[in-house]
């Protein structure tokens, strides 16, 4: 599974389910206090977003089930409708998200399946493939973007040493480890950079061959913007 697409399982799964009907259902669940009348809308295949709405709707449920005293059944209560709306407004975020999926893919789509690297080095890559086109009577033009980052690994001296050295491999490892994490945000930046520029109507001949990413100019790391190449100068 990808890092920026409702996957088709969970596509199949949100199609078949109408809000109104499942709104009743959740509304008859607070009422009966039990979660029966949702087993048959397959909520645990919508993605991960519905499917631990879904588990905290039902812990509520239950909780307000097992409630004795009448304070303690007013809050149970009120966090159940809580859990009730949040589930409710969970399947209508993603249902609209797929609908707006669905219509970026008529114009472009970017390749999220990205293979994680075996060997970190100082300079992280993740290069994207993308598709694009001006409208739907157009062929499909391909390319592809290579994002650059060179972390700063430096020591953290805000934390007090160690008393005794790492060994030579233990702080090899933590380095991979630090450099694993940043390759990960770095990933997860480009593609939804990449996205956001053609969602914003950007035409894909601008998109550069490569782009090393800018850092925040307080914290040295990657921020929100980093991976926005079409607002700074490519490399």
């Amino acid at each position: 599974m990808g890092d920026l697409y409702i996957s088709s399982a969970e596509k199949e799964a949100l199609k078949t389910i109408d809000s109104d009907e499942l709104d009743l259902a959740i509304r008859e669940c607070v009422r009966s206090v039990t979660p029966s009348q949702l087993y048959g809308f397959n909520l645990e295949s919508c993605g991960l977003y519905v499917s631990n709405k879904l588990r905290e709707f039902q812990k509520s449920v239950n909780a307000h089930s097992r409630a004795k005293s009448s304070k303690k059944r007013d809050e149970t209560a009120e966090s159940m409708r809580r859990a009730a709306d949040d589930l409710t407004y969970a399947v209508q975020q993603m249902q609209q998200r797929m609908e707006e999926e669905e219509k970026d893919n008529l114009l472009f789509q970017v390749d999220d399946h990205v293979f994680q690297p075996f060997h970190y080095s100082e300079r992280l890559e993740v290069r994207l493939g993308y598709q694009w086109r001006k409208n739907t009577a157009d062929d499909w033009t391909y390319g592809t973007i290579t994002f650059l980052y060179t972390p700063d690994l430096s020591p953290d001296y805000s934390f007090p040493l160690p008393k005794r050295k790492p060994s030579a491999a233990k702080l090899a490892q933590e380095r991979q480890e630090k450099l694993r994490s940043e390759w990960e945000h770095l990933k997860l930046l480009s593609l939804h950079s990449l996205r956001d520029f053609f969602r914003g109507g950007g035409n894909g001949n601008d998109v550069p061959k490569s782009y090393t990413v800018t850092t925040d100019p307080y914290s040295r790391s990657l921020n929100n913007f980093s991976a926005h190449f079409w607002r700074q100068s490519a490399t």
